[in-house]
């Protein structure tokens, strides 16, 4: 293992155990904010009215409407609403579309925010954000990274065992491909394996009994460890390959993870066999594509994209629109390789063996 490498930490304060939502109103006196935005979707409105409460006379008003993929239309919409409040913060109540829209809005007015997360999607602790106008674009933008972030397991417990299953196969996401990413470190290697570890063992544990909140800490653990990774690593082949599905087909962004995740690391596993040994390991099987595979079905989370509505006449254009996207991958890739794993994954089999890789 290399012991030389370069890693870009973010200045992110993390507040994490059950009830520490009840720290909002310090945190954000800590921060010196006197007029907070408050973000939520209306899944999320009893926890948002929590923070209305919680922030008192700090809070200048909520912004209620929020959409997955961050349509470009939206952000100006709470940029609007963030103005005409005369906001000083943000607060951003909900899973990886409510942080995004705080991102987008933070992107364009520079306010500092504080995001606590009631999924596993992680956007919280990255300086990535994306907004979809005809196309979905992510972005990488120190600017844009919250300042403080309050995770309170009992916040996830609204979230049913289908939603955890696939908010989980999100955050699986983050931590496998981060090992294979041109950043990776020791730390990094370490850290993914130990999230994709906590990750398996509590979201069968989430799903079985959903109420379970020793189930909930640790999988709103292991989603942040892989959260972290994700900050320092970067994004490469299979985010882009969900950001083309999703902001162009409309997909569902986390059930797009979790059908696409066992395909695009069987295809990147000849290249990277150290790390996915590490990955296998974790999730307790002899290859990291299959043992993600059997958990998705373990967890009842969907493994196909025909599933998720994909078209199948747009597979060819998607295999195209992917090879163009520029997302890194240990080994070549051509469109050739984008279209046959596209197929499996929408016709839901097994991760195939792909062939050596090229030195």
């Amino acid at each position: 293992m290399s012991t030389e490498f370069v890693t870009q930490m973010l200045p992110i304060r993390v507040v994490f155990g059950i009830g520490t939502l009840d720290h909002l109103g310090d945190e954000a006196a800590e921060l010196g904010l006197d007029r907070v935005l408050v973000i939520a979707s209306p899944s999320n409105a009893a926890a948002a009215q929590r923070a209305v409460a919680l922030l008192g006379r700090r809070c200048a008003g909520r912004f209620d409407d929020v959409r997955q993929h961050v349509p470009e239309t939206l952000v100006s919409d709470a940029v609007a609403a963030a103005q005409q409040a005369d906001a000083d913060g943000l607060v951003t109540v909900g899973g990886g579309s409510t942080t995004g829209l705080g991102k987008g809005v933070v992107h364009d007015l520079g306010l500092p925010l504080v995001a606590v997360p009631t999924t596993y999607a992680g956007s919280e602790m990255t300086a990535i954000f994306g907004v979809t106008g005809e196309h979905k674009r992510a972005a990488h933008d120190p600017r844009v990274a919250p300042q403080v972030v309050i995770y309170d397991p009992a916040l996830t417990t609204s979230l049913p065992p289908s939603l955890s299953a696939l908010s989980g196969g999100n955050a699986l996401a983050h931590a496998v491909e981060a090992t294979w990413m041109p950043q990776v470190s020791p730390t990094i290697t370490h850290l993914a394996a130990e999230a994709v570890r906590a990750l398996a063992d509590a979201l069968p544990r989430v799903v079985a009994a959903p109420d379970d909140l020793a189930a909930r800490s640790d999988a709103l653990y292991g989603a942040h460890v892989a959260a972290l990774v994700l900050s320092w690593a970067g994004v490469g082949l299979h985010h882009k390959l969900c950001h083309v599905l999703g902001g162009t087909y409309r997909l569902d962004h986390a059930a797009a993870h979790t059908v696409l995740l066992p395909h695009v690391t069987a295809f990147v596993a000849p290249a990277v066999p150290d790390a996915l040994a590490a990955i296998a390991r974790a999730l307790g099987t002899n290859t990291a594509a299959a043992g993600l595979h059997r958990l998705a079905q373990r967890l009842g989370a969907p493994t196909d994209l025909r599933t998720l509505g994909m078209p199948e006449e747009s597979l060819d254009t998607a295999a195209q629109a992917a090879a163009a996207s520029g997302g890194y991958a240990p080994r070549p890739v051509g469109v050739q390789d984008l279209r046959l794993l596209l197929d499996d994954a929408f016709a839901g089999r097994t991760p195939r063996s792909w062939e050596t890789a090229p030195a």
